[in-house]
């Protein structure tokens, strides 16, 4: 369970959170999802563009899980500092971490073994289908912050 450690006198944007990081998990637990499915995208890609098209669904994917990583470890971290912090991180860091895919694709763009519309597509379909899918396995519980316990799976 979640423990702040909080007095009367504190506010949200003192506030801390010491308990156990749900984000970490439930990162983990996405990237997991991800590396079960990265053999068919992987297959999609090459299928329909060749070597190229795996060298852009592979490098697409792994933006997507480090992307999930680094966000699930930068609230974890503000999460131990303040509750104001972490709504701070979660605006300021979305938006880093798209300047970074997006810094990151514009540094290969221009390189022979990219294929753009496998590269997009994959960036797009990872994000929100790997989103979606963790939607059934989140618990909406304080009782069970994070992933689901397994009996309720």
């Amino acid at each position: 369970m979640t423990t702040a450690a909080h007095s009367t006198t504190d506010s949200v944007l003192t506030t801390r959170d010491l308990g156990p990081a749900p984000e970490k998990a439930v990162a983990k637990d996405l990237v997991r999802r991800g590396l079960l499915v990265l053999p068919i995208a992987l297959a999609l890609g090459f299928v329909g563009w060749g070597l190229d098209g795996v060298a852009s669904v592979a490098f697409a994917y792994a933006l997507v899980l480090v992307n999930f990583l680094l966000a699930a470890a930068l609230l974890s971290w503000a999460a131990r500092i303040s509750y104001g912090l972490v709504m701070g991180v979660s605006l300021f860091g979305f938006l880093i971490r798209i300047g970074l895919i997006t810094a990151a694709v514009l540094l290969v763009r221009d390189m022979s073994w990219v294929a753009p519309l496998p590269l997009g597509l994959t960036l797009i379909i990872t994000h929100l289908g790997l989103l979606f899918w963790e939607t059934r396995y989140v618990s909406a519980s304080l009782a069970f912050p994070g992933l689901k316990p397994a009996s309720e799976e």
